[in-house]
């Protein structure tokens, strides 16, 4: 009895001290969560401001042309496919391929020995013809002296004025027929008709060409100066038109891939007829090319410079970004925040552009980190790498 007494003591004892712990634990979570106790939770600190590291420009106001651009094609001067006008073996070939010649210089000898020979013969026939004439016509002087006298008869005279006549006739045919000769055998001598640059021989030495069959021996192509054709789109004509008519309009001609190489030129021809197929309209301007950097048949790009915009504001390409609305630029506040401000493109300038509005010229945009930003966003400048003019990177 007294175990069992004992056990039932211990066991209320157990089960009133689990209560008392688990009253107090209740009590100290309490305490916690309403902040009664030190070990209370502390609020989150605020995060850093973040600040974006960007590159910057300056937009400026210059004047720039307006131009259209185009790509056009180099076409020579002057170019001429040098053909036989007579027929014979090529004896001798005085130039090289590739050479620039002047009008005049000697290109091709074809044998003249037939030439010369039926030279030499139409000459003897008109010296033996105007011996004739002119014995003739002595003796027509004489005879009219007799037949006053009736020494011969009329009848006589009037024969001999035919002969006369006939012989007067037959040494303007030979005069004719040895012009003729010497003009076969000038044609023996093949000499370049313009100033250019050879194109490669299509005859050797021995070959046998023949008179105005078509046979080309070579090419000769006038480098200086040069036509630039390229074509406009029937939209803008009545401007390129308008233009036109008040001036010359003047061109620049670069290389599709790289402009820093250009000629400049003047607006040459503007063609009568807008291509049905296409609805343009093809333009040819004229430009020095002193040093060969252009070449017949090469394609080139081409800026026809209608007019001058005077102030136009400038910022590099690289500033401007494309959104949903459009192009847009982030611009540089007073407190080194940056502003969204939609912008109207225009033309390229090298690597700037013009813009038509969202940018007035004096404000700074950002060039580079545009990816981090949204508007009000606090930015800091990284340092320039090297020093730029205005317009460039700060």
């Amino acid at each position: 009895m007294m175990m069992e007494k004992n056990f039932a003591q211990r066991h209320q004892d157990a089960k009133n001290n689990w209560l008392k712990y688990s009253l107090r634990a209740l009590l100290l979570c309490v305490c916690a969560s309403n902040g009664f106790i030190g070990c209370a939770k502390k609020e989150p600190a605020a995060p850093p401001e973040r600040v974006v590291l960007v590159t910057t420009a300056q937009a400026v106001a210059q004047n720039v042309p307006l131009y259209l651009e185009e790509i056009g094609t180099c076409q020579a001067l002057q170019s001429v496919l040098i053909t036989p006008q007579v027929s014979g073996a090529v004896t001798q070939i005085h130039f090289t391929d590739g050479q620039e010649v002047k009008a005049g210089e000697p290109l091709f000898t074809i044998d003249p020995r037939p030439y010369q020979a039926a030279r030499d013969q139409a000459a003897a026939r008109l010296a033996s013809d105007r011996a004739t004439l002119a014995y003739n016509q002595e003796q027509l002087k004489r005879n009219e002296n007799l037949v006053a006298g009736n020494y011969i008869s009329a009848q006589d005279l009037e024969n001999l004025q035919t002969t006369v006549s006939i012989n007067a006739a037959t040494v303007k045919a030979d005069e004719a027929a040895l012009a003729t000769a010497e003009i076969n055998l000038g044609y023996c001598h093949i000499v370049a008709p313009i100033d250019g640059k050879m194109g490669a021989h299509l005859t050797d030495i021995g070959n046998v060409v023949n008179a105005y069959s078509g046979q080309t021996l070579v090419s000769i192509q006038r480098m200086d100066p040069m036509y630039v054709d390229f074509i406009v789109a029937e939209v803008d004509l009545p401007r390129v038109r308008d233009y036109f008519q008040k001036g010359t309009l003047k061109v620049q001609v670069s290389f599709p891939d790289d402009e820093s190489k250009s000629r400049h030129g003047d607006l040459y021809f503007l063609d009568n007829v807008i291509r049905a197929g296409t609805g343009t309209v093809m333009l040819r301007a004229i430009m020095r090319n002193e040093d060969r950097l252009f070449w017949a048949g090469q394609f080139v790009k081409v800026k026809l410079v209608l007019a001058e915009i005077p102030d136009a504001v400038l910022i590099p390409a690289d500033a401007v970004q494309i959104g949903h609305n459009g192009p847009y630029v982030f611009v540089v506040k007073a407190d080194q925040t940056v502003d969204l401000r939609a912008v109207t493109e225009g033309q390229r300038q090298g690597n700037l552009v013009v813009i038509g509005r969202g940018v007035a010229a004096g404000e700074t945009v950002v060039l580079d980190g545009q990816l981090m930003l949204s508007p009000g966003a606090k930015i800091r400048v990284a340092p320039p790498a090297n020093s730029q003019p205005a317009g460039g990177q700060h």
